[in-house]
């Protein structure tokens, strides 16, 4: 194992970035740019190393570093990773690049600093790459609050239509669920012997009772950042306020700390008490599947539409984690990875869009296929990913999550199934509306409309495209770094697969 501090160097690089091009002259917007694209390739190059380094069949979390931090608590900075921080992490490194070449002008119609915008991108990264990492329960929450400051300017400074009003909602939903999570955090401190170390916390008999109190604490914190009904009321606000690339790592990896810290802190802290309320998960769980495309099907405006139909993914993602199967928990957590691929694919394309035709209301498109075809393709290939078309990559991880949850509850399964049909009525919609049909007279006035794809925009959707239609055909690579971190999570829970699927994603069989 190298002893090169991968995940303090990735931690602290995009911090370092960050302040490096905060201070950049407002007049030079175009090196502010090349700056932070080319700090986060170097991101994205270090994850590589610490991907190819990283060993599945290993140790449960490698890379293990930890720090003197504040003593008289025992807090510590404690980074480690195992295979389901890996692929998050991963995820994080290749979206942030991606989204910092499709984000090139979108700050320049902003009357604020352009330096600032892509300093906060990086912050962001940073932030997000720490929660992923952590392996201090306390450490987790300090990262869990601070991503909010960056995403809240985000949307507040260079979002659009009631940007402020959805900056300040999304801030105070997550500062709301950060509370009952320090009052959770506390009683474990109090309760696990004066310590924040995970894996001592894991070993802790917390008593039934405080260990459902612990849970529900977590879990509330946790709902609301995913979003899962009924919390979700701030993620089309924030989705559609944002910019495109915000919005893309808004709902494509930030919304994953919720699923994240269920499966990290939930389950093997409180296992008891998570079998016990698993009926209230699986209950939100399908009734945001519902909701959520239900919704979706009636939106106008396309941001919120994508918006909407991630509270439905995020319902898969839910049932996967609470059928407490390794087939159901491997498939919701290769949802999280492909999710984040689609939507922000599909977030990206949007941004396109709306910035060609000045409006993100399906009413004002219409034929627009005919005016940008090569766009208006991949508008359709990122459309057929979210709706998981078999052969794109989030057909796979749903499969999982149905497959593990049908052995152990048919009628959860059933019920989500419907959801697939749901998701294909409004992305179908939302195409037909915009790039289908007889063009709108409008769209022939608007002069953008002219163009298609550029270069810069075909690097952005290639490798995306390419991922969603490889792990589509391919998944073996990311379920192989997966499965033994969910098999783990379910040793740690005390549960055992039915006869039927033990095994049964194992190295591909």
């Amino acid at each position: 194992m190298s002893s090169f501090p991968y995940l303090t160097v990735l931690t602290v690089a995009p911090l370092v970035g960050a302040a490096g091009i905060a201070f950049l002259p407002k007049d030079k917007p175009e090196l502010a740019k090349r700056a932070a694209f080319g700090w986060s390739l170097l991101i994205l190059a270090l994850t590589v190393g610490l991907w190819l380094q990283f060993k599945p069949a290993g140790e449960r979390f490698q890379f293990r570093e930890s720090y003197t931090w504040i003593p008289q608590w025992g807090a510590k900075f404690t980074f480690a990773v195992d295979g389901i921080a890996l692929v998050m992490i991963a995820l994080i490194a290749l979206l942030v690049p991606l989204v910092v070449l499709a984000s090139w002008h979108d700050a320049d119609k902003s009357k604020r600093s352009v330096p600032a915008y892509f300093a906060l991108l990086l912050a962001l990264e940073a932030t997000m790459i720490g929660v992923f990492a952590a392996q201090d329960v306390f450490l987790f929450y300090v990262f869990f609050e601070v991503m909010l400051v960056p995403m809240y300017f985000l949307i507040g400074s260079y979002g659009g239509h009631q940007k402020q009003y959805a900056a300040v909602k999304f801030f105070l939903y997550s500062l709301v669920g950060g509370l009952f999570m320090l009052a959770a955090v506390v009683g474990l401190w109090v309760l696990g012997g004066h310590t924040f170390d995970w894996q001592t916390l894991v070993n802790a008999d917390f008593g039934v009772n405080a260990e459902r109190w612990l849970f529900l604490g977590f879990f509330l914190a946790f709902a609301i950042k995913a979003p899962f009904f009924p919390f979700h009321t701030w993620l089309p606000d924030a989705g559609g306020a944002a910019q495109a690339g915000s919005a893309a790592l808004l709902v494509g990896v930030m919304d994953k700390v919720g699923t994240f810290g269920i499966l990290r802190y939930c389950l093997p802290l409180f296992p008891n008490a998570s079998k016990h309320f698993a009926w209230l998960g699986f209950t939100l769980a399908l009734v945001g599947i519902v909701y959520g495309a239900l919704v979706a099907i009636g939106q106008q405006d396309l941001k919120r539409l994508v918006s909407y139909t991630s509270i439905a993914h995020f319902g898969f993602i839910g049932i996967g984690i609470f059928a407490f199967t390794t087939q159901a928990g491997t498939g919701a957590v290769l949802y999280m990875v492909n999710h984040g691929l689609a939507t922000g694919l599909l977030f990206l394309v949007v941004g396109m869009l709306v910035s060609r035709r000045g409006s993100a209301l399906v009413s004002d498109f219409g034929g627009a296929g005919k005016l940008v075809p090569v766009l208006a393709g991949v508008f359709f290939i990122a459309g057929l990913a979210s709706l998981a078309l078999p052969g794109t990559s989030p057909f796979v991880s749903e499969f999982l999550v149905l497959i593990g949850t049908f052995t152990v509850n048919k009628t959860v399964a059933v019920i989500a199934t419907a959801g697939i049909i749901l998701a294909a009525g409004y992305v179908l919609w939302m195409i037909q509306r915009t790039t289908q049909g007889t063009t709108n007279p409008k769209l022939l006035e608007v002069k953008a409309m002219s163009r298609d794809l550029s270069l810069r925009e075909a690097a952005v959707v290639t490798p995306l495209i390419a991922l969603i239609i490889v792990l589509g055909f391919y998944p073996k690579p990311v379920i192989d770094v997966i499965n033994p971190a969910i098999k783990a999570t379910m040793t740690d829970m005390h549960v055992t697969d039915p006869k039927a699927t033990a095994g049964t994603v194992e190295a591909g069989k």
